[in-house]
């Protein structure tokens, strides 16, 4: 299925919108994250900087529902059809994490937060 050790132990996974079809954020999954996001239909992913699982939500309530879930042609990439509870699927409060367009060298912030990071994150 899909070939953690081509990629060194990680896969980069696509979280999209399933209606809208926006590309919400990308994120990485090791072998046991995968199982678990196809056991629970929830997004699961795994930290780099926390170095372990991570379940999308797990702090700010803003869970994924897995809808769907697609492997590419290398078997080294996951795209995963959500529907994004809570609105917001960026740590900074914003519907995307792409929410930064780059306009003639100049970044332009072309979203609105749902919601604001420093109360949600209390650390």
């Amino acid at each position: 299925m899909l070939d953690f050790e081509k990629a060194g132990g990680l896969v980069s996974a696509i979280a999209q919108d399933a209606v809208t079809g926006e590309v919400l954020m990308i994120a990485w999954m090791n072998r046991e994250a995968f199982e678990e996001t196809v056991r629970t239909k929830r997004a699961v992913y795994f930290s780099r900087s926390r170095n372990r699982l991570w379940r999308k939500g797990e702090e700010s309530g803003n869970v994924q529902e897995v809808q769907r879930i697609f492997i590419d042609c290398d078997a080294d990439a996951v795209l995963l059809k959500v529907n994004q509870i809570g609105g917001a699927a960026c740590h900074e409060g914003y519907p995307s994490c792409f929410f930064r367009e780059l306009n003639d060298g100049e970044l332009t912030i072309v979203g609105e937060p749902v919601f604001d990071p420093k109360t949600v994150y209390k650390k």
